[in-house]
């Protein structure tokens, strides 16, 4: 196998890893949909509008990411997977923000990696609401 051969494995790979990575965070911003229609009893109003504000913040950031990796990587195979409503939204929000930082490796750029870096402020400040403001 010829070096040229090599290096398109490796960057399809990559596109593949984004891809998955991608259609996994489309699955978490509609996980906190679902959530968000079923919150009910004590501090509920204060967790609806905070789960209202992440995903649109989270949803922004999601089209900027997957805009740049288009761009840059060219088309992507993204399948959504099954998404459920979480039983426990900090510690589904908590996870996930683990989950995308061992996932920064697929992002060689400083521009792509400050979209990550908005990603994970968005879900710490989703996280701080949750827990502090009720």
């Amino acid at each position: 196998m010829s070096t040229s051969t090599l290096n398109e494995n490796k960057v399809a790979s990559v596109s593949a890893d984004i891809a998955t990575f991608v259609g996994k965070i489309f699955s978490f911003n509609s996980s906190l949909k679902l959530y968000h229609w079923h919150v009910t009893g004590k501090a509920s109003y204060a967790q609806h509008i905070a789960l209202d504000q992440a995903i649109e913040d989270l949803l922004d950031i999601t089209d900027r990411l997957v805009e740049t990796s288009y761009a840059i990587k060219g088309d992507l195979n993204i399948v959504i997977p099954e998404t459920k409503n979480p039983a426990d939204i900090v510690k589904h929000a908590e996870e996930f923000f683990k989950y995308t930082e061992s996932q920064r490796e697929l992002f060689a750029e400083a521009f792509t990696q400050a979209i990550i870096d908005d990603y994970q402020e968005a879900i710490q400040q989703l996280l701080y609401r949750l827990k502090r403001l009720q």
